[in-house]
């Protein structure tokens, strides 16, 4: 949880039926609770999506899913996304930046979380 209160929490599952080799495709299911004291709003996203073999893509952008929620103690925000990776084993991470009632800006980690492909599922090679 942030020194602010915002917990964030992340569920990811790998979608075969849209995956494709060279293209392995994950939904992730993300989860915002406002435990602190005072409205936060979420601003803007930072994603570092990084791949086996080295490959690393930096998504940024305002909001989420075309939206910039606000969240009042004691609230809950959920929102699902997907990406793919071409070379999975994979990993996610970032941070959200969020506005609370006086205007100041804070970050608000996103904890990193793996992009894999299930076992026995065969590995989709170029």
């Amino acid at each position: 949880m942030s020194e602010h209160g915002i917990r964030v929490s992340v569920e990811v599952v790998f979608v075969p039926e849209h995956s494709q080799p060279g293209r392995s495709v994950f939904v992730y299911f993300i989860t915002l609770e406002n435990h602190g004291p005072e409205r936060a709003q979420l601003l803007e996203r930072h994603w570092l999506i990084e791949e086996a073999g080295g490959a690393t893509t930096e998504v940024m952008g305002e909001g989420v899913v075309g939206q910039q929620p606000i969240l009042e103690p004691g609230e809950t925000f959920q929102y699902n996304s997907w990406t793919h990776i071409a070379h999975p084993p994979g990993v996610m991470r970032g941070w959200y930046t969020f506005q609370n009632t006086l205007g100041e800006r804070f970050k608000v980690e996103i904890p990193p979380f793996a992009l894999t492909l299930p076992a026995g599922e065969p590995r989709m090679l170029n």
